[in-house]
C-alpha cells in the first residue's frame, strides 16, 4: 500500500500525468474491446500491435528510473526505439476499392526488393521460388492457339476416306448392274475433309454421282425465268423433240413435262438405297453397320464403325455450260429445279489466292467453320457463306499473311454482321445469288446477335 501511494505521489508530481495516462489506458481498452466488431480481424490485429507499443512507451516513461544504473537507461532508450519501429512497420489494412480504380490496370510493375541491412540470408537448402509474370494473350495468339485444337483426330482422318471409298465402290458396281442403260459417271468423294478444311470431327462426307447428259438434247434455263425467281436454281430442258423424239435420251424417263426432274431421279435412287441394296452384307464385309435413312428427303446413309460414326449423302450432279448442278430441289411443289453448287469453285479460288501470296485464308476459314460447328445458332453460316465472305474481303484487303490473321478475322465478323443486317450475302461467283435467301428472319436475328457480340469479344467464338 505504501508503494502504491508512493507511486501515485510521483505521478502527481509530474504535473497530473498519471490521470491522463489512466484515461488513455481506459480508451485503449475500449478500442481493443470493440476493434474486432468495427475493423474486422485484420484491422483489430493492426490496432492491437500499435496500442501495445504505445502502452509500453508510456509504462517506461512513468516507471521509476534507476538513476544510478546507466545501462538500464540505455536499455530503456533502445526498447523505446524498437517500439517506435514496430508502430512504423505495422502493415496498413487494404483500403476499400473505389469505382474509379476499376479502370486502372490490375497488375502494377513490381518494385525492386530492398536488401535487408542486417544481412539475413535464407537457410541453405531452401527452395528458390521464382514467380513468372502473368501474360495476357493477344487475339492473334489466341487464334493461332485455337487453330491447333481444331484438327480432326488422326484415326478419323484416315478411316473415314477409306470407309467412304469402299462404300462408293460397292454402290458404283450395284448401279452399273441395276441400270446399265443409264450413263452414270464415276462416283467420287467430296467434302471439307478431303480439302483440308474439315475441323473437330470427320462425321460427314458427300458422294457425287455424275449424270451424263447429251448437250445436244438438253439446255439450261435460269431460275430467274421460273416461278421461284431464284438465280441459284436452274431447270434442265429437253430440246429438239421434233427431231429427237422422247426416248432418244436414256434420261427421258425422269422427265416431268419437258424438264429433267431432280425429284423423280431422287425418288428412284432413294428406293434403290432403301430396298434394293443388301447393306447388312456390305457392312459385314467392311466391318461396320450401314443403314439407309428412310425418312430423309436426302439420299443418306448412316455408317457406324467401332471408331467412327459417319453420315454419307449421295448427290446426283449435272455439269453443263460451266455450272455444277445438284439434284436438291427446294421444298414445295416445284420439282424440276436443280441447285447450283459453288463449293468446288470456292475451294479452288481460296487455295489459289493463298498459293499466290502465302496467305492465311484457309486458316481463317477453318477457325470460322470451327466456331460455326460449336455454336448451334451459327450452323447454317459454316461452309459456303464463310468462304464467300473471305473471297469478297480478299478483293479489298491485300494483306493475308499469318501475322495479320487477327485483323482479317475481325473484318470477316464485321462483314458478316453487315450482311446479316441487310439480309443479303451476294455470291462471289454470281452477284445475283443471295446466299441468305434460305434463312428465316429469326435465324438471321440470332446469328446477328451472336456475331455482333463477337466483334467486341471474339473469344466467345473460340
Amino acid at each position: 500500500m505504501a508503494a502504491f501511494w508512493q507511486q501515485r505521489g510521483r505521478r502527481q508530481e509530474n504535473g497530473g500525468l498519471g490521470s491522463v495516462i489512466d484515461g488513455l489506458g481506459s480508451v485503449f481498452d475500449v478500442l481493443l474491446a470493440n476493434a474486432r466488431l468495427v475493423l474486422g480481424v485484420s484491422g483489430a490485429a493492426v490496432l492491437a500491435i500499435a496500442t501495445l507499443a504505445v502502452k509500453r512507451l508510456i509504462d517506461r516513461a512513468t516507471s521509476p528510473r534507476d538513476e544510478g544504473n546507466p545501462k538500464a537507461e540505455q536499455k530503456s532508450l533502445e526498447e523505446s526505439w524498437q517500439d517506435l519501429t514496430l508502430i512504423k512497420t505495422t502493415p496498413k489494412p487494404p483500403k476499400k476499392q473505389r469505382r474509379e480504380d476499376l479502370s486502372e490496370p490490375l497488375l502494377s510493375p513490381a518494385r525492386p526488393l530492398v536488401p535487408d541491412p542486417r544481412g539475413c540470408s535464407a537457410p541453405q537448402g531452401a527452395p528458390q521460388v521464382t514467380s513468372s509474370p502473368l501474360r495476357c494473350l493477344t487475339l492473334q495468339e489466341k487464334l493461332l492457339s485455337h487453330s491447333s485444337q481444331l484438327a480432326v483426330p488422326e484415326i478419323q482422318a484416315s478411316l473415314v476416306p477409306q470407309l467412304s471409298r469402299s462404300i462408293c465402290t460397292q454402290l458404283q458396281n450395284f448401279l452399273r448392274s441395276k441400270y446399265p442403260e443409264l450413263p452414270f459417271g464415276r462416283l467420287s468423294l467430296s467434302g471439307a475433309l478431303l480439302d483440308g478444311l474439315e475441323v473437330l470431327a470427320a462425321d460427314y462426307i458427300h458422294l457425287m454421282l455424275p449424270v451424263v447428259l447429251d448437250a445436244g438434247l438438253w439446255s439450261l434455263i435460269s431460275g430467274e425465268d421460273t416461278v421461284v425467281r431464284n438465280p441459284q436454281y436452274w431447270m434442265i430442258k429437253r430440246i429438239d423433240l421434233g427431231y429427237f423424239p422422247r426416248g432418244c435420251s436414256p434420261w427421258d424417263r425422269f422427265m416431268v413435262g419437258r424438264y429433267l426432274s431432280s425429284s423423280v431421279l431422287n425418288e428412284t435412287l432413294h428406293k434403290l438405297l432403301v430396298a434394293s441394296i443388301n447393306w447388312p452384307a456390305i457392312g459385314g464385309l467392311l466391318g461396320c453397320a450401314i443403314h439407309p435413312v428412310v425418312a430423309s428427303r436426302e439420299l443418306k446413309l448412316e455408317v457406324k464403325h467401332d471408331q467412327v460414326e459417319l453420315s454419307i449423302t449421295l448427290f446426283p450432279v449435272v455439269e453443263m455450260e460451266g455450272k455444277v448442278l445438284l439434284a436438291v430441289p427446294p421444298e414445295g411443289l416445284v420439282e424440276n429445279l436443280w441447285l447450283e453448287s459453288f463449293y468446288r469453285a470456292e475451294v479452288s479460288r481460296v487455295k489459289e489466292l493463298d498459293a499466290g501470296d502465302g496467305g492465311a485464308r484457309q486458316l481463317c476459314l477453318r477457325i470460322l467453320n470451327g466456331a460455326c460447328r460449336s455454336q448451334p445458332s451459327l450452323h447454317k453460316l459454316g461452309g459456303s457463306p464463310m468462304a464467300h465472305v473471305i473471297l469478297h474481303l480478299s478483293d479489298t484487303a491485300s494483306d493475308w499473311a499469318e501475322e495479320s490473321l487477327a485483323d482479317r478475322f475481325q473484318q470477316v465478323l464485321e462483314e458478316l454482321v453487315a450482311s446479316l443486317e441487310k439480309g443479303v450475302l451476294p455470291s462471289y461467283f454470281n452477284p445475283k445469288v443471295n446466299l441468305f435467301s434460305g434463312l428465316l428472319e429469326e435465324e438471321i436475328d440470332e446469328m446477328g446477335f451472336v456475331l455482333y457480340r463477337a466483334i467486341s469479344e471474339p473469344e466467345v467464338l473460340l
